[in-house]
């Protein structure tokens, strides 16, 4: 079989950005002063103020669970034919928050890449926005029912040197942790790309094991 080069939009992703998120905060008191010579009148051991509580924030996801045990072997080998089941997770700076696992091969003359990502945020709220905004930014997709509490997916076509790949983005929102799933292909023989029912229903098989995995993990 003759060696084919990959097309420059595939190549590039062979070299994944990690990007972290900090977060910080600060929190201050002032002490309570009394005045020297208070009239007669006035008892001061009749009351006992107390700092204000801190309402501690509930998360449902502390840690982001290993992506490249997120899928089983069985559909890892039917989304990415040729690939290794154990995956390749991408380094990142914080694990505990960020972690993602990629899956890419070339069998014959079909390209298959797949990506399973997890995020922790600090709250629901602050999930809830991050997602509205990456949603926001993929348009022309539709809500993927029964996944998570927010589900949706977008399928785009591209075509680089003649060559077609189709691309499926699923995300989703289930608490305070955000799931995305990428599930591309392409046929370098025809120079054709996977119809859009096939990556579509990809990306949302796979998106729905790492739902899956997360909520199992939380369990345990």
């Amino acid at each position: 079989m003759r060696s084919l080069p990959l097309p420059l939009a595939l190549t590039a992703r062979l070299s994944p950005v990690v990007v972290l998120a900090v977060a910080g905060w600060a929190l201050s008191s002032g002490p309570a002063t009394q005045a020297a010579d208070a009239p007669a009148t006035q008892k001061s051991g009749d009351a006992s103020p107390s700092a204000p509580a801190t309402a501690a924030v509930s998360k449902t996801y502390s840690s982001a669970p290993a992506p490249c045990d997120s899928l089983s072997t069985k559909t890892v080998k039917s989304l990415v034919p040729g690939a290794k089941s154990a995956g390749k997770e991408i380094p990142s700076t914080d694990s505990k928050l960020r972690r993602t696992c990629s899956w890419n091969a070339l069998k014959g003359y079909d390209y298959r890449w797949l990506d399973v990502s997890f995020e922790i945020t600090a709250s629901d709220d602050a999930a809830e926005k991050s997602y509205e905004e990456r949603v926001g930014n993929k348009s022309g997709g539709g809500a993927v029912p029964g996944i998570g509490d927010s589900g949706y997916s977008v399928v785009n076509l591209t075509t680089e040197d003649k060559q077609q790949t189709r691309e499926g983005v699923v995300m989703v929102r289930a608490s305070n942790a955000l799931v995305s799933v990428t599930y591309s292909g392409s046929d370098f023989e025809s120079k054709t790309a996977p119809s859009t029912d096939e990556i579509n229903k990809g990306a949302i098989k796979a998106a729905k094991e790492a739902v899956a995995a997360l909520e199992d993990g939380q369990k345990s």
